[in-house]
């Protein structure tokens, strides 16, 4: 019996092989009508693609590789949401792996990726410099697109936020509020993101003549708990800020807890501020100030960048693109204050 080819599927349906390929691939570039149309086309001829052989011809597997840091970070998970939408919408499907904050891990993941022949692959970086080795190898043997963070010393394309300017609209923010003290907790300085949203703090607040104190920076890891111990010395210090800010919104969310345990009211007492927008920021008590992202604005452009890279245009130039954020603020800092300098 000769099997249907998808010839027959786009002649019945009317349509062109390449929009049956799409349709099948479930891109969202193709309307209800014709995917469904191709679908009815589909079931009537009894075709079944071959997707291996497709992608021998082609020299492509239509499958990107995603490496992140921690995926149960919920920036992570909102991360890899947009890309695989982005992805979606041109036909491709995502191989994603979990890092675990370790290094060795991500070198082993990203090995794997490209040994499995992905056309391509999208990754956060675990560490600045730790990480930088396995992130040009991968990137010598097929493209490779950084987000967010990017690793020392790689020729890749890199899409993520201006985090000095994220930082000055916080510092701008506290000034506004009449704060002039302030204190920032933050995980270790091993990635980019980290290092900039510390320095964009610290150079701001000079700026703004907010004071800061070396026992009032804090760093450790992207937990809640990190923030709830860091929040608890800092709260417990002979002097304490007025306003604590937080290089992400699970260290804030700790931070929050230990106000609560130490009855340190916020903002009465102390502002706190986050960074990213997770969902539980709007959901905390009270509901948090914070950092919000473009992140899909970020997985668009990565994914564009990507697919820019594995056409291959030899004249080509790699591009690194900082886009804007915005202050979403909350009840966390929502009150008018006069600041009174180091109590």
């Amino acid at each position: 019996m000769v099997r249907p080819t998808i010839k027959q599927v786009a002649e019945l349906a009317g349509v062109s092989t390449a929009t049956v390929s799409r349709a099948l691939a479930g891109a969202t570039n193709v309307s209800p009508a014709l995917t469904s149309r191709i679908e009815s086309a589909v079931a009537e001829l009894g075709y079944s693609g071959n997707v291996i052989a497709s992608s021998l011809r082609r020299n492509r597997t239509d499958t990107i590789g995603m490496v992140v840091p921690d995926i149960s970070n919920p920036f992570f998970t909102a991360l890899i949401q947009h890309v695989d939408h982005a992805l979606a919408q041109r036909g491709w499907q995502m191989l994603l792996c979990d890092a675990q904050s370790d290094v060795d891990i991500e070198a082993r993941r990203l090995e794997s990726l490209v040994t499995r022949r992905v056309d391509g692959v999208i990754v956060s970086p675990t560490h600045e410099t730790g990480s930088a080795a396995a992130v040009r190898s991968a990137a010598a043997r097929t493209p490779v697109v950084q987000v967010d963070r990017r690793a020392r010393d790689t020729d890749t394309d890199w899409v993520g936020i201006d985090d000095d300017y994220a930082q000055s609209l916080v510092v701008g923010h506290l000034r506004d509020r009449g704060v002039r003290s302030a204190a920032f907790v933050s995980s270790e300085l091993t990635n980019s993101s980290t290092e900039l949203r510390r320095d964009g703090f610290l150079k701001h607040a000079d700026m703004q003549a907010i004071t800061v104190i070396p026992q009032w920076i804090e760093l450790g890891d992207y937990t809640v708990e990190w923030g709830q111990n860091a929040g608890r010395r800092i709260l417990s210090g002979v002097s304490r800020p007025e306003a604590i800010v937080c290089a992400d919104d699970l260290i804030a969310l700790g931070v929050l807890q230990a106000c609560r345990e130490l009855d340190v009211e916020v903002p009465g007492d102390v502002i706190v501020i986050g960074f990213d927008d997770i969902p539980f920021a709007a959901l905390s008590t009270p509901p948090l100030t914070t950092i919000a992202q473009p992140l899909a604005s970020i997985a668009t452009e990565g994914v564009r960048l990507l697919a820019e890279a594995i056409e291959g245009d030899p004249g080509r130039q790699l591009t690194r693109t900082s886009l804007g954020s915005t202050l979403v603020v909350r009840e966390s800092s929502a009150s008018t204050r006069v600041g009174s300098g180091v109590r």
